[in-house]
């Protein structure tokens, strides 16, 4: 589709950027498009919004299905499809220069508009997940009809409780995590609804019920295991009808401080998302194209977050800087932040925290916890390591000349965050992670079904048969030889 000026869409009464050069944009049309209903029940305004989105993107497949949008090479086929633009995914969109933005908005937008608690100064994620949902941002009482629902919808069956608590020790947190997830699927109204043969347009409505239930359970699985591998196995409590989703999280856990249960609402909303083609996004929504129900889809996201390239990486970043602190002590100076890196490079090892597979810029995730940092820890030697190796770390990068982005991305600040308020446990930090991304992923899960995408089935290939392939096709530096001619 070329890119223009002029709505390609002109039926649809939706402005359309004022830039010279912007292309179509589903998500970015949704939130003119969509009707303003001031319900705040969830479930009342997607009944609203789900024919509408229906009937627009029905319109558009019918009137742009032949249209060519872009190119595949060999290096990306080789490359783990980087790039390749192969699925639809409407909750966000990362983009190199401005980062993540969450139906349109940025972290920094999220924070200025979305609901916040009394006294509070960060977005409660159920405003967030709300904005994901309807590409709406929600009022005060939407907000707090999301967390009733959630509270309402917490319990966890005693079986659930009963295998966590038989979990050896050694088995690593996000693998409790996965596997209470997989065995809440007992709970799955989808799949109930599924083996009664309920007509295909129903299923959303169905993954609805799933992801809410599933968002509202979260927490307190996540706490059991916590406090079963750290805290000697005490009772989590029960959830107080009284408090916000992230500040039950935060006392379940066993942290009270209102700056934790702060940053506890940032970390569960900047965390929440990363468009479609991440690990954790992107394998649930193919275990979901099988109909696989949200419980089963959301347990996949999650093995894949526990990678080391994924939600791992963290840990990794905070191991690093242990490392550091052990060498070269907990005061060092800008030289030898300077040669350790050097030291590390040459060793043949990554600094941990810097870099990402699409962006070229500092992470803006990074940036709001380090705002956070600068206002509530500015002294914690850790984080004046962290601000050393965000000044240092990216001119040695470039100065090396095989980086594409030096600067540091989300895993480079919020291990260092949770260490200051007492939470040093670094294993379970990808958890926390898993419980803010079903915010994402279960939004996401639900346009999936309502929209009817099917079955994902890309085309494999063997080595043999790409190189085949290429050979009957003319390179790009032919292609250019020939109109240079």
């Amino acid at each position: 589709m070329a890119l223009t000026d002029v709505n390609p869409y002109p039926d649809l009464h939706c402005m359309w950027p004022s830039e010279k050069v912007r292309p179509f944009s589903l998500y970015g049309c949704q939130q003119k498009c969509f009707s303003s209903s001031q319900s705040s029940n969830l479930k009342e305004v997607l009944d609203e919004l789900v024919p509408q989105e229906q009937k627009r993107v029905s319109e558009f497949k019918k009137q742009y299905s032949d249209t060519v949008i872009g190119n595949v090479t060999v290096d990306m086929i080789y490359g783990g499809m980087r790039g390749i633009k192969g699925m639809v995914y409407e909750t966000s969109v990362l983009d190199a220069q401005e980062g993540i933005r969450f139906r349109g908005k940025t972290i920094e937008d999220c924070q200025k508009e979305l609901p916040k608690a009394k006294g509070g100064e960060q977005p409660l994620p159920e405003g967030l997940f709300w904005l994901l949902v309807t590409s709406k941002v929600p009022t005060q009482q939407q907000v707090d009809w999301v967390t009733k629902e959630w509270n309402n919808r917490a319990h966890i069956p005693q079986h659930v409780v009963t295998m966590l608590n038989n979990f050896p020790n050694q088995l690593h947190p996000m693998s409790q995590f996965s596997a209470a997830i997989t065995v809440l699927n007992l709970e799955s109204k989808f799949a109930k609804a599924y083996a009664d043969n309920v007509h295909k347009s129903k299923y959303w409505e169905y993954i609805y019920e799933d992801a809410m239930d599933l968002i509202a359970k979260l927490p307190t699985v996540a706490a059991i295991i916590y406090r079963n591998l750290y805290r000697d196995g005490t009772a989590v409590g029960a959830i107080d009808s009284k408090k916000d989703w992230s500040w039950n999280f935060s006392s379940m856990l066993g942290y009270d401080n209102k700056q934790f249960i702060e940053l506890l609402r940032l970390y569960l909303t900047i965390h929440s998302d990363h468009e479609g083609g991440n690990v954790s996004a992107h394998a649930s929504h193919l275990v979901g194209s099988a109909l696989s129900d949200p419980y089963l889809s959301f347990a996949a996201a999650m093995n894949g977050l526990a990678g080391p390239l994924h939600g791992l990486a963290n840990q990794e970043v905070l191991i690093w800087i242990t490392k550091l602190i052990e060498k070269i002590g907990e005061n060092p100076t800008d030289d030898q932040v300077k040669q350790y890196i050097l030291d590390t490079l040459k060793a043949g090892v990554v600094v941990p925290g810097f870099g990402h597979a699409v962006l070229r810029k500092t992470d803006p995730r990074y940036t709001c916890q380090r705002d956070f940092a600068l206002k509530h820890l500015p002294n914690d030697n850790m984080f004046k390591i962290v601000s050393q190796l965000y000044k240092i770390v990216p001119p040695i990068l470039l100065e090396g000349g095989k980086v594409k982005n030096p600067w540091p991305n989300v895993d480079a600040h919020s291990g260092v965050l949770l260490q200051h308020h007492g939470m040093k446990e670094m294993n379970y930090y990808t958890v926390l992670f898993g419980v803010s991304r079903a915010l994402g992923v279960l939004a996401q899960m639900i346009w999936s079904r309502a929209l009817g995408f099917p079955l994902e089935r890309p085309k494999s290939m063997s080595t043999d048969g790409l190189m085949q392939l290429v050979k009957k096709q003319p390179t790009q530096q032919t292609q250019e030889k020939a109109k240079a001619a």
